[in-house]
């Protein structure tokens, strides 16, 4: 097997980056694509010392596990399996279980901060960056974790203020240098994003891969 297409997606929480990969995804065969989420590698709480979830800061690179996600790329690349983690977002725990990933043609690998290691950004063949406004971002992380992870509004608030917003600042946002590719508005930006699918088919052809 060929080693596969790395292609990172970053950007800041809320900006469109899931949307961005499903956009791709539509436009390849999704069964010969693995999607990695950094957020799947976030530490167990009981790895904090005992501090309480809101004292902890889940925006800095320390929160998660990033050399597990570098040691899992380099196994693709090899084609090895992997056994991908699990994250409870409402207990902040890592489940006892795990998914066992076989390699694949491409491997798309999504978080705030994936370009925040050398080591991981030297694996990418395409590094993308999604980037979207402040406010917007803000409601889309709101509506996510009120439905979908039980937060409450003053959690969320407080967390975004205290953490994510300095965090986005401090390292999520000067990443941004780091990326082949800027697309604003993410997934609404039709354009960039037919422009990063012909860029990928074309380095798969390159490589003899076809996923049309």
């Amino acid at each position: 097997m060929k080693s596969p297409l790395i292609i990172g997606i970053a950007g800041g929480t809320g900006s469109g980056k899931t949307t961005v990969t499903q956009k791709i995804l539509d436009n390849l065969d999704s069964s010969q694509v693995i999607v990695l989420r950094h957020d799947y590698y976030y530490k167990d709480i009981s790895s904090f010392n005992g501090l309480p979830p809101e004292k902890i800061n889940f925006d800095h690179p320390h929160a998660l596990e990033t050399s597990l996600l570098i040691e899992h790329i380099r196994q693709l690349r090899n084609g090895q399996s992997i056994e991908q983690p699990f994250y409870n977002f409402t207990t902040y725990q890592r489940l006892p279980e795990c998914k066992e990933i076989k390699p694949k043609n491409v491997v798309i690998i999504e978080g705030i901060l994936i370009f925040i290691e050398k080591a991981l950004r030297e694996l990418m063949d395409i590094k993308i960056f999604v980037d979207t406004d402040a406010d917007e971002r803000l409601l889309r992380r709101l509506r996510r974790d009120l439905l979908e992870r039980g937060r409450s509004i003053e959690s969320v608030m407080h967390q975004y203020v205290s953490t994510v917003k300095p965090m986005h600042l401090e390292f999520v946002e000067p990443s941004k240098r780091w990326a082949d590719i800027i697309i604003p508005e993410g997934g609404e930006n039709k354009v960039a994003i037919d422009m990063v699918v012909t860029k990928i088919k074309e380095m798969l052809r390159n490589t003899n891969i076809c996923l049309d």
